[in-house]
């Protein structure tokens, strides 16, 4: 992974590159303080401070320059207005000429990670784009939330063949043994009487990618308790009710639920929050084989519920449904998860905007705040109770789907819903983890969405008296 510490230093005075801020309502005046050879460039540059992300390098002497870069705000920065210049920027120290980089220092980080595990290396490669700050405190949680948001990206990128469900167990040790963590995996005979629902999903894989329920616990046992589960899906075919070859090919990153979880635990640890922290990831494979979920079957659940199985391709909430009951057991006082859960979702908000189901007022609004604060934007939809009408089963407790095309996020976060004691606050975020589309420091491909805003929500309501 990248070096983020590398890129992001204490101002101690060093040599650097200044970089001005400008945006349009600025820039004229910010023009005119400069000398007449600065704006005879400007103009003929036809920079007008107008055009996001825009830049230009004004020469000051010998193999030296200055950088001005257009933001919307300058006098408030966010996390990506610094992250086409890390981009574009040549190697070298930068200093920004007024202010400090502050939540600006994410984009400026992660702009320079890039997942090149399955390219060639490149020949000329450039160096680091360094950024000077005199908030040094603030340094260790950014390169934190870099590593974080890292971290989710490159295991979503990675490819199916490469990340099953125990390359996914071995990625909750590798962060386990960062953090002192303790780390349990459910498998064979005692996941399928446990967990009948995650062993049913997995059923149909070979045996080198077997069906398991990982958990990772950290802190202190008398701290209030946290549950944070992630569906960890590491191919979803989808079952017997086999997807299109379009709506397949993007379902290595079905355990995105699965990373935005581990590396949500990965913040809370690193930032040392006063809380008991409990991991759950259910990892498995959604294959197809004469052993594999059959629509019609019916399965007991963990917490005693019979499961009709209307459509094998709902199979994320079938074992979200088995960890939540797990999570729900040792009284968490509260439990969030993160799964890639239905295209409805995606179809209602695009996929820049994960769904949030809360079924308390007060942690929903909490985490809309958050998430407005440090821009990484949510939307809360509702848990409408008339809905659960779509899970009748005919001869069980329920099924796991709809036969109506419609509400499809809404059904799915009802199904949940059912696992989860009344009293518990529960969040369930049902996010893409993906971009379709590149924008600075966030390049196409696996990306964390939701995340930075359940952090900041998670850390204000435990750091609350």
């Amino acid at each position: 992974m990248t070096d983020f510490a590398e890129l992001l230093v204490t101002d101690r005075g060093q040599k650097a590159t200044i970089i001005h801020l400008v945006d349009k309502g600025s820039f004229e005046e910010w023009a005119k303080s400069r000398p007449a050879e600065d704006r005879a460039l400007l103009k003929a540059h036809r920079f007008e401070g107008k055009s996001a992300h825009a830049s230009v390098m004004l020469p000051k002497g010998a193999n030296e320059f200055e950088v001005v870069g257009t933001v919307a705000d300058a006098a408030k920065l966010s996390p990506w207005c610094l992250a086409r210049l890390a981009e574009t920027l040549p190697e070298g120290t930068y200093r920004l000429a007024s202010g400090e980089s502050g939540p600006a220092a994410l984009g400026w980080l992660l702009a320079q990670h890039r997942f090149d595990g399955y390219r060639k290396p490149d020949d000329n490669p450039r160096g680091p784009r360094v950024i000077v700050t005199r908030e040094p405190a603030r340094i260790e949680t950014a390169i934190r939330e870099a590593k974080a948001t890292a971290l989710v990206r490159d295991l979503v990128n990675t490819p199916a063949a490469d990340l099953g469900p125990a390359d996914l167990e071995q990625a909750v040790r590798d962060v386990a043994g960062e953090l002192g963590a303790e780390v349990r995996v459910t498998s064979g005979d005692e996941l399928s009487t446990g967990y009948p629902l995650i062993a049913a999903v997995g059923a149909a894989a070979v045996r080198e990618r077997a069906p398991r329920l990982i958990e990772l616990e950290w802190g202190n046992p008398a701290h209030p308790r946290l549950a944070v589960i992630g569906k960890g899906v590491c191919f979803d075919s989808g079952g017997l009710d086999i997807k299109g070859a379009s709506g397949m090919r993007l379902m290595k990153k079905d355990m995105g639920g699965a990373a935005h979880a581990l590396a949500l635990a990965s913040l809370i640890a690193g930032e040392r929050l006063p809380v008991r922290l409990h991991l759950l990831i259910p990892a498995v494979e959604n294959a197809i084989s004469g052993a594999a979920l059959r629509p019609g079957d019916v399965v007991k659940s963990r917490q005693g519920l019979f499961v009709e199985i209307d459509n094998t391709d709902a199979e994320g909430r079938l074992v979200l449904a088995d960890a939540l009951t797990r999570a729900a057991e040792d009284e968490p006082t509260l439990i969030m998860d993160f799964a890639t859960l239905t295209g409805a979702a995606r179809v209602a908000l695009g996929p820049d905007l994960p769904a949030m189901f809360a079924n308390d007022d007060e942690l929903a609004e909490a985490l809309l705040s958050a998430a407005k604060d440090v821009a990484d934007p949510i939307w809360r939809m509702p848990l409408w109770d008339a809905y659960d009408e779509m899970l009748k089963s005919d001869i069980a407790d329920m099924a796991n789907a709809s036969g109506s095309p419609m509400a499809g996020a809404v059904v799915a976060a009802m199904f949940l819903k059912r696992f989860i004691p009344a009293a518990t606050p529960w969040a369930h975020f049902d996010t893409f983890a993906w971009r379709d589309k590149a924008q600075p420091g966030r390049p196409k491909g696996g990306d964390a969405l939701g995340l930075r805003a359940a952090f900041a929500a998670v850390s204000a309501r435990l750091r609350t008296p």
